[in-house]
């Protein structure tokens, strides 16, 4: 089961962007909204938590009352960079056979 965490709105940035926060692990985005739309992380928190957020006003609330927040989406995120191959005995022994010092800085 995933963990959802709240976000606030907190304010708007110089760049026009509204800034939302969760109080329960410290993310931080800056949200710009349509016709340009984009998402900024500043601070990521808690990556594993689903975020969600809502402006409260009268009507909005009666539904999160009657319903709850709403059903979760899994929002995809940005793959992580690989991290870099280390080879392993047997590649090292095939890059010596073809003139490369994986270790050292003589190249063939």
């Amino acid at each position: 089961m995933r963990v959802i965490h709240e976000m606030k709105l907190t304010g708007r940035l110089a760049s026009g962007a509204d800034e939302w926060s969760c109080p329960t692990c410290g993310r931080r985005i800056a949200l710009r909204r349509p016709p340009t739309p984009e998402l900024t992380v500043l601070e990521p928190g808690d990556e594993t938590a689903v975020h969600v957020g809502l402006i409260p006003n009268e009507a909005a609330m009666e539904a999160v009352e009657k319903y709850g927040l709403g059903p979760v989406q899994e929002i995809p995120r940005p793959p992580r960079p690989p991290e870099p191959a280390v080879p392993d005995d047997d590649d090292r022994r095939w890059l010596a056979e073809i003139g490369i010092d994986w270790d050292g800085d003589a190249a063939a």
